[in-house]
């Protein structure tokens, strides 16, 4: 049913054998040279270790790059099913999507100004992302107000003349700390009494350098900063640039949204699940190979019960997300929302239980650097949060679900 190209399949078996050779041996070491040049917040003084530049030129020269784009010239094209294992493979590795200039944020920026952006926005931005050279950043959280309704968002970007003034702030920015970053895609509030609510809402390019933008700190996620790609917060104080850096036009900022983050949830899920298969590959090999009471660990307290649990889990959740993957390519977007929001809450807390029970059968080993359970807990809970909370999701699923049942939610201003 969610056969795959001949194409994909071939860059699959690339992608497999890259990491399995390249990234694997050598990526414990990697990230703890990381945590070496990157011991605090100081996030002027980040860098990425030698290693890193060097793997990213020698997927690109391998044509192992680019490979979220569906675009055949400036990517691998791949659809979204074809692209979708090779995610998975990817999401065993906290570092495979940076080697392929497929990590977040920079993959959705880039399908981004791919699709909505003018000429000139993308010879100005998307041309030195697909070639790496630059980074890039999302900021649509903020500090201050519950932005699971981003509807509440408070920064503001205002068309002055023929520049766009924007005020406000920003948090969990993600990238924000990579040394390379010279862009931030900013959502702000573009008031306009004529226009509803959800076209009140703008995305504006700016240079990381622009007057008035200021980056206040990098936030630690579980204790730790994540160097050097980083998650900031960015205040914007009289920020100026020229009109045309909206991108697609002033109020577009919820349509453009929704086309960035689809596909970008795609990728997300598919990493969950092989984050997830990474986790219980270690914890059958760690619960096979240590003994207690006589008998291997997985033949003690329900565990061999936990572990078929966890592959019932994930291939359930593989099936579900490359069905949405599949309507995507088949319908488009909209018609595949139901099935997205559903991805976006089971894959996350299905790498959370799994990356729990891998944890429990390592033991202390579990809970410190000497494996990725650690940051897999981390990616997993923070999904949960990202891109929309699970609960939002959860009333979006049962919105559609009432509305293919011919009811409609009555608004909030009605009477009874």
């Amino acid at each position: 049913m969610f056969t795959t190209t001949e194409h994909g399949q071939t860059m699959h078996t690339k992608v497999k054998e890259f990491i399995e050779t390249q990234i694997e041996p050598m990526e414990a070491q990697f990230w703890q040279d990381c945590h070496e040049l990157n011991p605090d917040g100081n996030w002027e003084n980040w860098r990425w270790p030698e290693a890193y530049e060097a793997l990213r030129q020698q997927a690109r020269k391998a044509g192992l790059w680019n490979l979220f784009l569906s675009d055949e010239t400036l990517g691998a094209g791949l659809s979204v099913t074809d692209y979708a294992p090779i995610a998975e493979l990817t999401g065993r590795s906290i570092l495979a999507p940076h080697i392929f200039n497929c990590n977040a944020p920079d993959s959705g920026n880039m399908e981004l100004l791919w699709r909505y952006g003018s000429e000139e926005q993308q010879d100005q931005w998307l041309t030195p992302l697909l070639a790496g050279k630059t980074r890039s950043v999302f900021c649509m959280t903020e500090p201050d107000v519950a932005s699971s309704d981003a509807t509440n968002m408070q920064a503001t970007a205002v068309v002055e003349g023929d520049e766009i003034v924007i005020n406000g702030s920003k948090w969990w920015s993600s990238g924000l700390g990579d040394p390379a970053v010279d862009l931030l895609i900013v959502m702000a509030y573009t008031p306009d009494e004529s226009k509803d609510r959800h076209q009140q809402h703008s995305m504006v390019l700016v240079p990381v350098k622009t007057a008035g933008v200021k980056i206040e700190r990098m936030l630690k996620v579980f204790g730790d900063y994540d160097a050097p790609h980083g998650h900031g917060e960015v205040s914007f104080d009289n920020v100026r640039v020229p009109a045309d850096s909206f991108i697609g036009g002033p109020g577009m900022g919820f349509e453009i949204a929704q086309g960035r983050l689809g596909p970008g949830r795609i990728h997300h899920c598919m990493r969950c699940i092989g984050a997830a298969e990474k986790s219980l590959e270690l914890a059958v090999h760690r619960g096979m190979k240590r003994t207690a009471f006589g008998k291997p660990l997985l033949q003690l307290g329900g565990n061999l019960e936990r572990i078929a649990e966890a592959r019932i889990k994930i291939d359930q959740v593989r099936l579900l997300t490359l069905y949405a993957a599949q309507k995507m390519d088949s319908q488009g977007t909209k018609a595949a929302l139901t099935e997205i929001s559903a991805i976006k809450v089971v894959a996350p807390t299905v790498l959370q239980e799994v990356v729990d029970m891998a944890i429990q059968i390592h033991g202390g080993m579990g809970v410190c650097q000497d494996t990725m359970l650690p940051a897999f807990y981390a990616q997993a809970r923070a999904l949960r949060l990202a891109d929309g909370p699970d609960e939002v999701h959860k009333t979006m699923i049962a919105k559609l679900e009432l509305k293919r049942h011919g009811f409609r939610r009555k608004s909030q201003s009605s009477k009874s």
